[in-house]
């Protein structure tokens, strides 16, 4: 029989049982009533389930308001991983809906700063957007939504998801390619059960102003539907001009095709139009010392992106040991952009007075299409051998990948002031021409295994590989700059490039169980970097040139020993673990030819991590981790990094908690912090570095009945300045004091 989960609005009250608040009677509150069945369940038992929590309504009522509103899961989306998190030997953080909600958070920026061992990257060109590093080496390309790759480079709204799944540390054996660090999963909502309607209003001192709407409706006892809408405007707190604007939908419908079949389509859409934010320059190894508020760009600029995602996901219970997963998506995405990035000249002395110093614009200019067809299909088989336990996992996967990109690069573009850049001006340039005009086709096919064995309840042996080969047809024309501001670029010649990668990927765990609530593992496993791995040879979005053609995939090897405990009378959930990551063969410049890299590298990232959550008391929850990063440049080439160097945007320190506590059964408050020791941008000479800092949030929320609420958020309640992203040539400085005033209703 299938199932599936769908949590009640956060705030609605629900009732089961004994009017007795005691911890036991909230967590048999919420199992009972808290969780509703799933469309796959017989249309009889539907009617059962809808008849007995009618019934219930009679009965005395209990306030299940905390327990409802977790900050994390006890359980991944992923088919592939066939246990509960408290046995997959993997650090895995899952943050739910609810406490996306709780902390204001309007961007998947905002919900990955909340998890240690993450760090912000930023943009650069073409890949401005989502670009986070997980345990020390960029993730910008292990992005996922619902286990499928979503490679478009745009800035991703939460307004459809339901959770989001950070697995750390390799994972190719269950993603492909890529994941070093690890993979961010996005969870999208739903159709369930519940005729529900949600609707949420913001209000900000950033001039944020942005609604969402959740519905759902049953159209049988087989069949649901479900819409979320989202429209959002902002800018950034003591940051000038920059601002964001975006629109989304996503419909689903879920149909209960009997014979324990669930077929659900689904599609999103989100829009942007955005005034992109360059940041602050450097100025020798140190961010230049101006205002947080100076924007170096042209109030023109722009950053227009749009994601469209059509998916169908069909579950088929073959039996009570089979479950059958097959889905399959077409996306696509566009990019049109205008981008300037401040640079003082590098030949600018370091006594130089800041008021003397006129900084170059560097303007890039393009646009994109690219589009993925993907298909993955599986199957879980449990099993017992001689009294041996088995859940294995074997599936294939199959995509086409493309992506048509040209890129240019402003020439003669007037200059500003470092200390007072002046944005409302014309943009004016000698030249706008495009300088490069690719055309990528990626395929990729996969196939992969992998067993859980159970030898009784103590011992669990996991074993699985992969094998995937990935394709790759690059073609480029490139263009001279024009001869004169009124004449057309002209060619200057063309690139073809295909390559081939096979590559294997392996994972292993033993996982001992000295009680039921409590694990201790170690783990292993492989995965790798091909060169097209975002879809394109160019390695650089300044010169626009090729580094990394023919060279195999860089090769990455870790090792875990972790453990996971839940205190079920206490409701806390504690997970540690020690780890080390190492990329065998990594791209290193070749010191005999400028512009192309060579495999000649080894960076090896030692660490360790401690996460805390769940409900201290009754009312009090909490959301905590630390993770501590050792990493290092193991080899190299000349010319590269030298030996012993610390990694880039690796802080060796990083910790989070968000906490709340309910006063009242209609009153709450939250708070919480950050904290981030110095980080690299650069570790080469000459090594660029930004400090560490702390950042303070806090929440207050009032019930004003059982269907609406209203809530106020503080973000850098301290104004800290900080920075918030890194890139070796620019940097991002995070928000000022932020307050955003929410009304939600539920109905």
């Amino acid at each position: 029989m299938l199932l599936t989960t769908g949590r009640p609005g956060p705030w609605r009250e629900k009732t089961c049982g004994s009017p007795r608040q005691t911890t036991l009677a909230l967590a048999v509150a919420r199992a009972c009533i808290g969780t509703t069945l799933g469309l796959a369940l017989p249309g009889s038992l539907l009617a059962d389930t809808h008849q007995a929590a009618a019934e219930n309504e009679s009965l005395d009522e209990v306030v299940v308001v905390a327990r409802q509103r977790e900050f994390t899961k006890d359980e991944a989306s992923l088919s592939k991983l066939t246990e509960p998190l408290l046995n997959t030997p993997q650090s895995v953080l899952t943050l739910s809906e609810e406490l996306l909600r709780e902390r204001g958070v309007a961007s998947l920026n905002g919900a990955l700063r909340t998890v240690p061992g993450i760090t912000l990257g930023a943009g650069e060109f073409s890949w401005q957007g989502n670009n986070p590093s997980i345990r020390g080496f960029s993730s910008r390309n292990d992005m996922f939504l619902d286990g499928i790759r979503d490679f478009g480079s745009y800035s991703r709204d939460p307004f459809n998801l339901a959770s989001i799944e950070v697995l750390l540390g390799p994972s190719s054996m269950l993603f492909g390619r890529g994941s070093t660090g690890g993979v961010i999963n996005q969870v999208s909502k739903t159709p369930t059960d519940e005729k529900r309607t949600a609707i949420n209003v913001n209000v900000g001192n950033d001039s944020t102003l942005r609604g969402t709407l959740d519905a759902n409706r049953p159209l049988s006892d087989t069949a649901a539907v479900r819409i979320n809408l989202m429209a959002h405007r902002s800018e950034v707190a003591d940051r000038d001009v920059t601002q964001a604007e975006r629109y989304g939908v996503a419909p689903s419908l879920a149909v209960d095709l009997g014979s324990a079949t669930r077929l659900t389509l689904s599609y999103m859409h989100q829009s942007a139009d955005n005034v992109p934010d360059y940041g602050l320059p450097w100025f020798g190894t140190e961010p230049a010392d101006v205002s947080r508020d100076n924007f170096y760009g042209f109030n023109s600029d722009y950053l227009e992106t749009t994601a469209d995602m059509l998916t169908a996901d069909l579950v088929h219970g073959a039996s009570e040991s089979v479950d059958l997963r097959a889905q399959v998506r077409y996306a696509n995405y566009t990019r049109d952009s205008r981008l300037t990035e401040p640079l003082v000249p590098a030949s600018t002395p370091l006594d130089t007075p800041l008021e003397d110093i006129t900084i170059d614009r560097h303007v890039f200019i393009g646009n994109s299409d690219e589009s993925m067809l993907f298909a993955q299909a599986n199957a879980t088989i449990r099993f017992v051998t001689n009294s041996v336990e088995h859940a294995l996992v074997t599936g294939i996967e199959a995509g086409l990948e493309t992506s048509e990109p040209t890129f240019g690069i402003g020439i003669g573009v007037p200059g500003t002031g470092l200390l007072d850049p002046v944005s409302n001006v014309e943009f004016m340039a000698a030249s706008t021409a495009p300088r490069v005009k690719a055309d990528t086709e990626s395929r990729s096919v996969a196939a992969y295994v992998l067993d859980t064995v159970k030898f009784g309840e103590s011992w669990h042996l996991i074993a699985g590989l992969r094998w995937d080969r990935f394709d790759t047809a690059y073609d480029a024309e490139r263009f001279d700059g024009p001869a004169t501001p009124f004449s057309g670029p002209s060619e200057a010649g063309t690139e073809s490039i295909d390559q081939v990668d096979n590559v294997v990927s392996y994972r292993s765990a033993l996982v001992y169980k000295p009680v039921t609530n409590g694990t201790l593992y170690v783990a292993w496993g492989t995965s790798f970097n091909p060169s097209a791995e975002g879809l394109s040879f160019i390695t650089t979005g300044r010169a626009l040139g090729l580094g990394n053609q023919d060279l195999d995939p860089e090769e990455n090897e870790s090792i875990e020993l972790g453990t996971k405990w839940e205190l079920a009378d206490a409701g806390i959930k504690i997970n540690g673990s020690l780890f080390q990551v190492t990329k065998k063969n990594a791209r290193v410049p070749d010191p005999d030819t400028t512009g192309v890299n060579i495999l000649a590298g080894e960076q090896r990232m030692r660490g360790a991590s401690l996460d805390v959550s769940g409900f201290l008391t009754e009312k009090w929850q909490v959301l905590s981790g630390y993770t501590y990063l050792d990493g290092e440049v193991v080899d190299a080439a000349t010319g590269a990094a030298p030996a012993g160097s610390d990694l880039t945007d690796a802080p060796a320190h990083n910790a989070s908690v968000w906490t709340t506590y309910q006063l009242s059964e209609r009153f709450m408050i939250g708070g919480g912090a950050r904290y981030l020791s110095q980080r690299l941008a650069k570790n080469s000479p000459p090594v660029k570095v930004v400090d560490s800092y702390w950042t303070a949030d806090a929440m207050v929320e009032y019930r004003l009945s059982n269907n609406l609420l209203i809530k106020f958020n503080l973000t850098n309640v301290s104004d800290e300045f900080y920075i918030d992203q890194l890139h070796p040539w620019h940097v991002v400085p995070g928000p000022g004091l932020t307050g955003v005033l929410a009304v939600n209703t539920v109905f």
